[in-house]
């Protein structure tokens, strides 16, 4: 559990940010591909599936959710933002119109 919770930290890493480069042809995964996503049974004389093409399977699933996550805390971060100018605004507002009141 410990490698895989490393490997998505330092996938998480390399999708931050602007920073993150993908080819053309990447395509993040959408929620019917995983759920239809089938292994390759391993080679003759074993059972389950190919580690390997379940690792990387992982991996990448792992890497879209960090992305994913990124991106919804990119944006509570802007809501939150826009949240606070706009009390500021109200409170501005507020502040002249009592004044004005007052001045009358």
């Amino acid at each position: 559990m410990r490698v895989f919770l490393r490997r998505v930290r330092r996938r998480r890493r390399s999708v931050l940010g602007s920073t993150c480069y993908r080819s053309s042809a990447y395509h993040p995964l959408r929620p019917w591909q995983v759920r239809e996503r089938s292994f390759r049974p391993t080679p003759l004389g074993r059972r389950g599936l190919d580690p390997q093409e379940v690792r990387e399977f992982l991996d990448r699933v792992a890497g879209d959710l960090a992305a994913v996550y990124d991106a919804l805390a990119q944006s509570r971060r802007e809501t939150d933002r826009i949240k606070n100018a706009l009390r500021r605004w109200q409170s501005e507002q507020a502040q002249a119109r009592n004044e004005r009141g007052y001045d009358r």
